[in-house]
């Protein structure tokens, strides 16, 4: 079985942690309504995307 012959340095261990930190998601006011919303993704408050209504809001 593989072991390590060394202890891995704390700079090689948060070299290797440093693509492991939480991003902040991209938001983008709706052009319709002005809620935020994740682009390329159809609005949940209005039902819009990309300019034109996809959801009715017949509930």
């Amino acid at each position: 079985m593989a072991v390590p012959k060394r202890k891995t340095s704390p700079s090689k261990r948060n070299m290797r942690r440093s693509h492991d930190a939480l991003k902040a998601n991209p938001y983008q006011e709706c052009a319709n309504c002005g809620e935020l919303k994740l682009p390329h993704n159809l609005c949940q408050s209005c039902g819009h995307y990309n300019g034109r209504a996809v959801v009715s809001d017949e509930s």
